[in-house]
């Protein structure tokens, strides 16, 4: 389903979602009705804006944390207009699985788009590209500083939900080099081997959590 308070863009999403294959089952202009609908039809996936009536603050994102506690199994991705790094850890403060922050404008990029809402209800964590690259720049006295460029290129692309196999053809090398690569990333920021899959997401979270205050626009 889609949440969307803007009425041309959300019926731009149906379509879009509507083309890439998917069912549109529900839709909804604010975050009360948005709570509501996926309630009632029970979406594989949630997809909403961060900021909805009726307070047009993070009424959106509040909404969609609502829905995964209600039903645990739905796939949130929630789009934002700019970078704030409180709403994209807050939205994996319970856990990464099924759950993907994106900018709006990636939108239009359809097969990218609807391949991460696929990703999503298959239980995947994608954050946006563009997120992952403005807070790597800006860090500063964090273990993040200790990764190697290349490191910090396949943490990016680790984040935006490529397999190791994509990774290697991105940066035309061997997956036994990008599996290298993660487990330098992985025991630099002390992401323990027993956090499961979605330890490469929580890579990236531990930079978000280092930045929790910060907003990037």
């Amino acid at each position: 389903m889609v949440g969307e308070d803007e009425l041309l863009f959300r019926e731009g999403l149906i379509r879009l979602l509507t083309e890439g294959g998917m069912h549109v089952v529900a839709e909804a202009a604010d975050a009360r009705d948005l709570v509501r609908a996926a309630i009632e039809h029970r979406p594989d996936v949630v997809v909403t804006d961060v900021r909805m009536p009726p307070g047009n603050g993070n009424d959106g994102l509040c909404a969609a944390l609502e829905v995964r506690r209600r039903i645990p199994n739905t796939g949130v991705v929630v789009l934002s207009h700019y970078i704030a790094a409180d709403s994209a850890l807050e939205l994996f403060t319970e856990g990464a699985e099924g759950i993907a922050y994106l900018l709006k404008h990636r939108v239009a990029d359809l097969e990218w788009f609807v391949d991460t809402v696929r990703q999503v209800a298959a239980g995947g964590c994608v954050i946006d590209p563009s997120v992952v690259q403005r807070l790597l720049a800006g860090a500063e006295g964090d273990p993040i500083t200790s990764l190697t460029p290349r490191e910090r290129d396949v943490l990016a692309l680790m984040a935006e939900g490529l397999s190791n196999q994509g990774i290697a053809d991105r940066h035309a090398i061997t997956v036994d080099a990008v599996e290298k690569h993660i487990r330098a990333i992985l025991r630099k920021l002390d992401v323990r081997p027993d956090r499961g899959e979605h330890r490469r997401v929580l890579a990236v979270l531990a930079y978000l959590r280092s930045n929790r205050d910060s907003e990037y626009r």
